[in-house]
């Protein structure tokens, strides 16, 4: 009977634990349908994937305490710290390569705009080296940020000027501010007389396959992009860890009651 009751807590315990599931697949899914995300291929698919298997696995325990399982459970659990364990590492490892914000603040602008060297080297490295930059660039001037940004309601510049746009769309849809560029509508502005020095005023094109897409502050709103949902996304996973934690450290003790119970009871009845 006690055998039974440890059993029946770890069934409820797994059923939090894939009910824990669900919001990291939800950030999983939330993050991968990002146009930042859908291009950077890096970065699109540990959580869902995570999430997934934390899912499956809590369905294991589930399972193998409902039909007293004990071989299942003990698989159930080495599975689930491992997944706890490589939770934690995306966490940290998201928490420090999105650590350092490379934007600034524009006066006169609602949004901010994006310095590369204001991020980690890591991002910097593994995202807009000209190995990986080629296809994301072909890949956002292919996605829908910057068409939706010049279907908005801009009808003058200084209702864009203090619009709350994206970092991706502030880097990689418009020309930057020092270039003096004027406004004609989000993604079309008339070359200044006398543009400054600044690398990315001559590579501005009107184009709208091309943009700002080759410019540094398009490689910079990427990061900052990146870095705002991933930051966004780390206060549900962390949420989310710290329950499986709770959930995982009773369920090792409940395993244990339960094998200790099985013991037992062979003992009285002269098994052992």
């Amino acid at each position: 009977m006690a055998n039974h009751a440890s059993n029946n807590i770890i069934s409820i315990l797994n059923l939090i634990a894939l009910l824990s599931s669900l919001p990291i697949i939800g950030c999983g899914i939330w993050l991968a349908s990002k146009p930042d995300n859908s291009c950077v291929h890096l970065f699109r698919w540990p959580v869902l994937l995570l999430g997934i298997l934390i899912l499956l696995v809590s369905l294991t325990g589930f399972v193998g305490a409902f039909w007293n399982k004990q071989g299942l459970l003990a698989f159930h659990l080495f599975c689930m710290a491992l997944l706890i364990v490589l939770l934690l590492i995306l966490l940290v490892f998201a928490f420090v390569v999105t650590q350092r914000d490379g934007s600034y603040v524009v006066p006169g602008r609602g949004y901010k705009e994006y310095r590369i060297k204001g991020f980690s080297s890591w991002i910097r490295d593994h995202v807009t080296d000209k190995g990986n930059w080629g296809q994301i660039r072909s890949c956002l001037a292919e996605n829908d940020a910057c068409r939706k940004l010049s279907r908005d309601n801009y009808v003058t510049a200084d209702q864009f000027f203090l619009a709350h746009i994206s970092p991706l769309q502030s880097g990689c849809c418009k020309p930057p501010t020092v270039c003096g560029y004027t406004f004609v509508n989000p993604t079309v502005w008339v070359n200044p007389v006398n543009p400054t020095s600044d690398r990315d005023c001559y590579l501005w094109n009107n184009e709208q396959s091309q943009l700002c897409y080759g410019c540094d502050s398009c490689k910079a709103g990427v990061l900052g992009n990146l870095r705002k949902e991933w930051r966004k996304a780390n206060v549900f996973l962390i949420v989310a860890v710290v329950v499986l934690i709770f959930v995982y450290v009773i369920g090792c003790s409940a395993y244990k009651n339960a094998q200790t119970e099985e013991l037992f009871e062979r003992y009285k009845q002269g098994w052992v």
